[in-house]
């Protein structure tokens, strides 16, 4: 596919603004202040009101009026039983302007505080770029599997997992060499693509970056454009819990696009 300079830089420029927005929301990823892994027994954490524990049914909180937390717009009272679902978004409470968000990874429960007044978020000035290249919107080719593939990767965290699903392979060239990468279920349509390259810890950050790639047409064809490749969360907070890439999905090659790491 022929990429018209000037519509790929104005759509990228679109693009980058509303992925710098988003990371400015008041509860985004850059409000993180803490990450609390909960024991068995019940216990008292610093700066989150209540007492946390794990019941057989989820995370555990026993709370009173006065400590100010409240879910679905009612205050807590007495004992709550929260059930997250696993490796998927959390259940929130509210405490004045933070979020406490209930989180389950790797069949553990663990507590999030996002806080609007983090220092990350306060300070956030925007996300180092590579300059915009029609060289890294790539056409590729989608080989979806017969029947999408259960796949369980590392994660930031020592000892840590994640469960994904894998849909297929994307094939490309760059250069006149093949690359592939395996792509996961986004869980709207679209494909999800963790990777790192010779960058990844150099002018990248270390982990991983992803890409979303759109549904590709019925024929498998399909662009990947490496601009738009963005950081994960732990390249902007010490809080996450992000996966790593699959081992094929870590490329030789240094991919001189998309985000690089945070300042």
């Amino acid at each position: 596919m022929v990429v018209d300079p000037q519509t790929l830089v104005e759509e990228w420029d679109a693009w980058r603004a509303a992925r710098e927005q988003e990371l400015r929301e008041p509860h985004g990823w850059l409000s993180l202040t803490a990450l609390h892994w909960l024991p068995a027994e019940e216990v008292v954490l610093p700066g989150v009101p209540g007492r946390w524990g794990v019941h057989d049914d989820g995370a555990l909180l026993l709370a009173d009026v006065a400590d100010g937390l409240s879910h679905a717009g009612e205050p807590v009272e007495g004992e709550l039983v929260l059930s997250p679902v696993e490796g998927g978004a959390g259940i929130t409470l509210e405490h004045g302007d933070r979020l406490v968000e209930i989180i389950q990874r790797g069949g553990a429960y663990a507590l999030r505080v996002r806080d609007p007044q983090a220092p990350t978020r306060t300070g956030f000035t925007g996300v180092p770029m590579f300059a915009v290249d029609a060289r890294w919107a790539l056409d590729a080719v989608f080989e979806a599997y017969e029947t999408p593939r259960p796949v369980t990767v590392g994660a930031v965290i020592p000892g840590l997992t994640h469960d994904q699903i894998a849909r297929g392979v994307l094939r490309f060239e760059l250069d006149g060499a093949p690359l592939a990468l395996t792509a996961m279920d986004a869980g709207d349509g679209s494909l999800s693509v963790l990777f790192r390259d010779a960058t990844s810890g150099v002018s990248t950050h270390g982990g991983a970056r992803s890409l979303s790639v759109p549904e590709p047409g019925v024929d498998g064809a399909v662009v990947v454009d490496f601009n738009r490749a963005v950081n994960m969360p732990c390249a902007f907070t010490e809080y996450g819990t992000c996966p790593l890439p699959p081992p094929e999905n870590v490329l030789a090659i240094a991919v001189e696009a998309g985000e690089r790491t945070p300042r």
